[in-house]
């Protein structure tokens, strides 16, 4: 039988932490983080670190850990979220190479941390798979990887599907690309390993605190407030809960499942042996990965919004979600089309409107923020922490002139206007991925529509 919710599997596999204290009381620190998230993890981490006599605190609605960085798909990937050809319109060229060249190196910042700091979090360097298995896919991945090559620092290849399959056989594969700036990564095991070690350089995670409004100079909590000379947002799909932050950015739902470790006669029909993560090439795409025990977790969209940018509590995800995760992933592995699934669970992704990633801090104010990766945080909030760090201590450095230090989206519309423009956009998608399935050659012009309403 399927565990449904639960916040994810790999916190279950794990085992749900033990909660910390609540904020006390009223408090004063330098530094308040709210979010206990990777972004604020990771903020804390890199503060407290280079300054030790720092007075930092992080708080946390629930558990640190809860959101997003407990339940996504342990991608540990360079993607520049909203791509880089932005970044060439508002800042040239060079600068949206150095975003890159950022996020590559924060890969294996990640990777160096992990291993100095003891937290083993089943990373395997292993590179990024796209894969293609309709003729309009595969004329986008060519498309694609032709694009990438023509930017330095992507090192991305075009495989063709034997070299593809050699990797990974997926069922009627046409074509692969693969990078190797990506690690696959268990989620929980990162996010709580990183805590401790937040605890040990002395910073105070208070937990099962809700914040109900961040202003200059203080957090409102339902268990008091906390003053500090710098108030840092790293709340990512919870920032529509805070006052005055219910446009900021979309809660985008995202779903996976977990087969039951598969026999090695079936790893032996599959591959998959360099533990790539795979992705592929349609409009709503899936996202997988071989986990360390030799299950496949398998996402993509679900029901992508709630009305009114709710955001659900414990993860649990619709049947009809976990049938179609169900049905795709035995569409591309045959040999595991029997497995049993173990586990479905569900998290909200930040998004903004114009599907940019940002970073940035007020030296007038002293607040800060950073988020609205659009699934692509594993990575991003690491390059986000220590330049968070930076700004706060005023320090001018590469981290903080990169391009998107600073950015502002416009919010996204009201109700039902922002309801509606979802549904319609992943509507479209899903008739477009159907249509190229029954053997359309190009890029169905409703994904092209819909890519306008989405502002992507």
């Amino acid at each position: 039988m399927t565990t449904n919710g639960g916040v994810s599997f790999w916190l279950q596999q794990v085992g749900l932490p033990t909660p910390r204290p609540a904020l006390p009381g009223d408090l004063d620190v330098d530094v308040a983080i709210v979010g206990a998230g990777y972004t604020g993890l990771w903020t804390a981490y890199y503060l407290k670190r280079d300054q030790p006599d720092l007075r930092v605190a992080v708080l946390e609605r629930r558990f640190a850990g809860y959101g997003a960085s407990g339940r996504n798909g342990g991608w540990l990937t360079n993607s520049v979220t909203g791509g880089r050809e932005q970044y060439v319109k508002t800042h040239g060229r060079d600068a949206a190479i150095a975003q890159q060249v950022a996020l590559n190196a924060t890969v294996d910042e990640v990777i160096a941390v992990t291993a100095a700091e003891g937290i083993d979090a089943d990373i395997h360097k292993g590179g990024e798979l796209e894969v293609a298995y309709t003729p309009a896919q595969l004329a986008r991945l060519r498309s694609y990887a032709a694009a990438e090559q023509s930017w330095p620092a992507t090192d991305v290849e075009l495989l063709d599907a034997t070299q593809a399959a050699a990797r990974v056989n997926v069922a009627g594969l046409l074509g692969a690309a693969w990078h190797p700036h990506c690690a696959r990564v268990h989620p929980a095991k990162l996010a709580l390993g990183l805590a401790a070690a937040v605890e040990r350089l002395g910073v105070t995670i208070y937990e099962n605190t809700t914040v109900t409004e961040i202003r200059p100079g203080e957090v409102r909590t339902d268990h008091g407030t906390v003053r500090a000379a710098h108030v840092l947002r790293a709340t990512e799909g919870f920032t529509p809960d805070l006052r005055g932050e219910h446009r900021t950015w979309l809660p985008m739902n995202s779903s996976l499942i977990v087969t039951e470790p598969l026999a090695a006669s079936v790893w032996n029909e599959i591959g998959w042996n360099g533990r790539e993560v795979l992705g592929d090439m349609a409009h709503v795409y899936m996202y997988a990965q071989r986990t360390a025990d030799d299950r496949i977790a398998f996402g993509g969209r679900g029901v992508p919004y709630r009305y009114g940018s709710r955001v659900d509590q414990d993860g649990r995800t619709q049947q009809a979600t976990i049938d179609s995760l169900g049905a795709l992933l035995a569409r591309f592995f045959p040999a595991a089309a029997d497995a049993a699934i173990d586990h479905a669970w569900s998290g909200v992704l930040g998004v903004p409107r114009d599907w940019s990633a940002t970073v940035g801090h007020d030296r007038a104010t002293g607040l800060g923020w950073a988020g609205g990766y659009v699934g692509t945080g594993v990575t991003a909030t690491n390059l986000a922490g220590r330049t968070l760090r930076d700004l706060v201590l005023g320090r001018d450095t590469e981290l903080t002139r990169l391009p998107w230090v600073g950015h502002r989206a416009r919010k996204w519309e009201i109700e039902p206007l922002r309801w509606l423009a979802v549904q319609a956009i992943y509507g479209a998608y899903h008739a477009a991925d159907r249509s190229e399935l029954r053997g359309r050659a190009t890029t169905s012009p409703i994904a092209h529509v819909a890519d306008l309403v989405a502002g992507r």
